[in-house]
């Protein structure tokens, strides 16, 4: 009988190990976080490949962004330099990890360096829907097993080996508002995307920087009508649902 409970109680704490084995989430096997010495206006993006990520120039909240698959307009709370510190990260995997296990690892690295703590919520505000135009869509498909890269600046969007829900992703960024992709299309894509930010369409012509100048007519395209001519792709607006992060908690990393 002796035997029986010692092999019971064997069998329940290696099944107990087990499970806490199973529930914990992937970690990079190494790790570097450092403030960003790029200037202001440098480019910013995160870069991944099997087993790695790069993160140049971000903020914390781009890191949400990129961690949780969720626009920045929709990470709600957090302390004020969460959206205005900047950060270069390098991690790598001890494994050749790569899509959204890369992701589940970057969450787990927020929370041990940032000490990071988020909810989430559900609600219903005012956004765009991302469809295809009538002439369909214009983006080049990926060759397969491509890198996935995307860098945005003004007016600019490069990206390399990315869905249309990732290009959804980055627009919210620029409208301020929630961008859901219903465009129905799979795959990934590579494509550049330019156009002239509002502020500056208003800017009153050069060398007329009188009062109640009209803006400049061959400034550009807004971003809609970049979306439309370049990517044959289109945003109607309206109420869309959108699943929010709420930052509860976070703190500055320490040097390494």
């Amino acid at each position: 009988m002796a035997g029986v409970r010692i092999g019971s109680v064997l069998v329940s704490f290696c099944a107990t190990l087990f499970a806490q084995q199973a529930s914990a989430p992937p970690a990079f096997d190494v790790a570097s976080i450092r403030p960003s010495i790029d200037p202001p206006g440098s480019v910013s993006g995160i870069s991944e490949s099997k087993g790695w990520i790069s993160a140049k120039n971000v903020t914390l909240k781009r890191c949400v962004r990129g961690a949780y698959n969720i626009p920045e307009p929709q990470i709600l709370g957090g302390p004020k330099w969460a959206d205005e510190d900047r950060y270069s990260i390098e991690a790598k995997a001890a494994v050749p990890a790569g899509g959204s296990e890369l992701m589940r690892m970057l969450q787990a690295l927020l929370a041990d360096r940032f000490k990071l703590v988020l909810h989430r919520e559900q609600r219903t505000i005012p956004g765009y829907r991302l469809v295809l135009g009538k002439g369909g869509l214009k983006a080049q498909a990926s060759a397969p097993n491509g890198p996935s890269t995307g860098h945005s600046q003004r007016g600019r969007i490069d990206a390399e080996g990315c869905t249309l829900a990732q290009l959804a992703l980055k627009l919210a960024e620029v409208l301020r508002r929630p961008v859901v992709d219903a465009t129905g299309a799979a795959g990934r894509f590579d494509f550049k995307l330019e156009w002239t930010p509002e502020d500056v369409r208003a800017k009153p012509p050069s060398g007329d920087p009188g009062a109640g100048a009209a803006p400049e007519s061959d400034s550009g395209p807004s971003i809609f009508a970049a979306l439309q001519e370049q990517l044959g792709l289109k945003l109607e607006s309206g109420k869309v649902p959108a699943e929010v992060l709420v930052i509860d908690s976070a703190e500055k990393p320490a040097a390494n």
